[in-house]
């Protein structure tokens, strides 16, 4: 597998002090397109997963074009990476080289506080020069890393695991867009990667973008009891509301085997680690497992030729995501990627798939996954694999 290196070419910097919400203007619908083709990854995964779902894999789907440039005035853009995206030396700016994409996951409840979250979910999605492949590497949350300061939120700065560091950059007015600018600062400064977009996830609003795709296939390889949810009256209910409520209370078990899964279900099974064999790093894979099962399902679904089904996706997209894509407008980032099909989604693993301690409930990273790191900074992902192979996840 050969993976092309050339690096684009430089741009001008983003403007720094933009907005950190604004909507996309909607431009005119474009003519059909005439002919069969694949859609970008980067469309399926726009509506999808705010950064990472929403292509028609072979499909040819018909108006591509106006649905993308339709579903981009209902992204929800903010300024996630502030000064930490890729530099113009590292070819930032525009499309033609590889991309790599920060997905932050968090669990925003009603009744918790905007400075009050983790980001438990750390994934960077990386797309080689080629376009012809999408890479998902985890970075484990209880990864001990030296933090940067961050005047945004008054944090002086030291030492915090992984899922640590959005709360830090959170803190006093920092928000969401602090805790993901300090998230993307500290990767940098721990790994090396830098990034051309991010987007954060809101599991809370997951739920309803999977239900709009009419659920999703998953394959459970762990009998695994459920420390989130419970069903009263045969309904799905978080565990602290369940005990507030009355009526016949079952506990949830993720039984073994592969099943079509509503939204609760399927982001339930991807959010547990206790009871799993190698926790933290099952979960990963498993969440891992979840966007590919995403974007097979609006792949092959029908769900992007149905206008009603398209626009129940996009509303429910439109409330479950932040999306920064620098200084490249959102449908430029979309039909800049072609090519990429959800089957092409390669899920690797970090630290060989087991938790590497430091003895005080922290986690390094092995010199083997510093080099897998350096592989997505230098885009040599794939020739790392072939002298690697131990690395890709088993999906099952």
């Amino acid at each position: 597998m050969t993976v092309q290196t050339t690096r684009r070419p430089s741009s001008p910097e983003r403007d720094g002090g933009r907005s950190i919400q604004r909507t996309a203007p909607r431009p005119i619908a474009p003519a059909l397109p005439a002919r069969r083709r694949r859609d970008p990854l980067w469309a399926k995964m726009t509506i999808v997963f705010g950064a990472v779902l929403m292509m028609a894999a072979g499909a040819g789907l018909a108006g591509t074009n106006w649905l993308v440039r339709s579903a981009t005035s209902n992204v929800t853009e903010g300024n996630l990476l502030g000064g930490n995206q890729k530099s113009r030396g590292d070819g930032g700016g525009d499309l033609r080289g590889p991309v790599d994409i920060l997905l932050m996951g968090v669990d925003a409840r009603k009744r918790w506080a905007v400075d009050d979250l983790r980001s438990d979910t750390i994934i960077a999605l990386h797309i080689p020069a080629s376009h012809d492949q999408a890479y998902l590497v985890s970075i484990p949350r209880d990864t001990a890393m030296k933090v940067p300061p961050f005047p945004m939120s008054n944090y002086p700065g030291g030492t915090a695991k992984a899922t640590e560091v959005f709360f830090h950059g959170a803190q006093n007015g920092g928000g969401w867009t602090g805790g993901a600018q300090l998230m993307a600062q500290t990767i940098k400064a721990n790994t090396g990667m830098t990034f051309d977009g991010a987007a954060i996830i809101d599991f809370n609003g997951f739920k309803s973008v999977i239900d709009a795709l009419g659920g999703v296939r998953m394959c459970v390889d762990q009998r695994v009891k459920s420390r989130h949810m419970m069903l009263v009256d045969g309904k799905p209910m978080y565990l602290a509301d369940a005990r507030k409520a009355g009526g016949t209370k079952k506990e949830v078990w993720h039984e073994k085997g592969c099943r079509d899964m509503e939204g609760w279900e399927a982001l339930d099974f991807a959010r547990q680690r206790y009871g799993l064999k190698n926790g933290d790093y099952d979960r990963q894979r498993h969440q891992q497992q979840l966007i590919k099962a995403m974007a097979k399902k609006a792949a092959s679904s029908g769900i992007l030729t149905n206008p009603v089904k398209v626009n129940n996706l996009i509303k429910a997209a439109g409330k479950a995501f932040v999306l920064d894509t620098g200084n490249i407008p959102v449908a430029e980032f979309i039909f800049g990627l072609k090519g990429v099909a959800a089957n092409d989604m390669v899920l690797l693993r970090t630290n060989n798939g087991t938790f590497a301690g430091d003895g005080n409930g922290r986690e390094t990273i092995t010199p083997k996954s510093m080099e897998m790191y350096e592989a997505v900074r230098r885009d040599r992902l794939a020739e790392f694999i072939l002298a690697n192979p131990d690395v890709v996840a088993n999906e099952k």
